[in-house]
């Protein structure tokens, strides 16, 4: 006969049970230093936008601080019902839509520029970047007054040398000017992107392409295009997440006015001149959804441009 043996089931020894509370202490201890930073950002970000989302549910209006009253979604029916707001929701989308395409479009000509070799292109990158490092407001402070100005602004100038017109630009086309401004501004963010995505090209294959015939147009809409179309379109994502909540130029260059009041803007006049506190943050919980829903595309892209990286690594 043969005997055989069963072995022993393992049991957890008293050094492996020592070992959890060793490995959540180093899992702490990894996390403790992002607390105070998670802390704030949920401070500073969420805790107002909670305050937002319950004001929102009121018949609130801060000149009758009484006569507050819970409306349920009625705040939010009259934000997409009332004909001024869906208004100014046309003229956001309008307004996000021609900027992001204008910006595109010139930011991928200067990056096809910057991409090639000549003497003093860091100079040349240098000053295109600049508009986008202007702060915002002094962005459309030069607009409105060293361009626009119809007395003494620089469009109304170049004119006056050549014998032409003396329009006002603001009066006449206000929509256009603040498009304008924020196209000055946002194409150099578009080259940056498009720049980066233009260098990150694989050569051998464009060579290879030269090699069998192939024209710069063939190689640009069969090659370098389909290559951009991530960088494109993390470009308009990101770029329409703020024009969507630009408030800056549209305050500062007509005010909200001749039709040019856009979403942020119609929130600060429900706000701050109407009074009506539910009103404007329903209106404002529209605006952060909006947003929420374009940077989750943007993130979803981002994601797959680090996976086309990691996998040509």
């Amino acid at each position: 006969m043969t005997a055989t043996t069963t072995a022993p089931m393992a049991t957890a020894g008293p050094a492996q049970t020592a070992g959890k509370p060793a490995t959540r202490l180093r899992a702490w201890a990894t996390r403790g230093p992002l607390l105070p930073a998670l802390i704030f950002m949920i401070a500073v970000t969420q805790l107002p936008f909670v305050a937002t989302l319950v004001i929102s549910f009121f018949d609130w209006n801060s000149l009758y601080p009484d006569a507050r009253s819970f409306a349920g979604f009625a705040n939010y029916q009259q934000v997409l019902t009332d004909a001024d707001l869906r208004r100014s929701v046309w003229t956001t989308v309008l307004l996000t839509v021609t900027v992001v395409l204008a910006s595109l479009v010139l930011g991928l000509g200067l990056a096809l520029l910057l991409d090639r070799r000549f003497r003093g292109r860091g100079i040349v990158r240098t000053l295109l970047i600049a508009p986008f490092l202007v702060v915002p407001v002094a962005a459309a402070l030069l607009w409105k007054h060293v361009l626009f100005n119809p007395e003494y602004g620089l469009l109304n100038g170049l004119l006056h040398y050549v014998g032409g017109p003396q329009p006002d630009w603001i009066s006449t086309t206000p929509l256009l000017a603040i498009e304008a401004s924020l196209i000055w501004q946002w194409t150099p963010f578009m080259m940056l992107i498009l720049l980066a995505g233009l260098q990150s090209r694989d050569h051998q294959q464009i060579e290879a392409a030269r090699v069998d015939g192939a024209s710069d147009w063939q190689i640009f809409r069969h090659l370098t295009l389909p290559h951009l179309r991530r960088y494109l379109e993390l470009g308009a994502l990101l770029g329409s997440i703020y024009i969507v909540q630009n408030f800056d130029a549209v305050f500062t260059i007509t005010s909200g006015g001749l039709g040019t009041a856009n979403l942020p803007y119609t929130v600060y006049q429900t706000f701050y001149q109407a009074h009506e506190n539910g009103l404007a943050s329903a209106a404002g919980v529209l605006v952060v959804i909006g947003s929420i829903i374009i940077a989750t595309f943007a993130l979803r892209v981002v994601s797959s441009l680090f996976r086309e990286e990691a996998s040509r690594a």
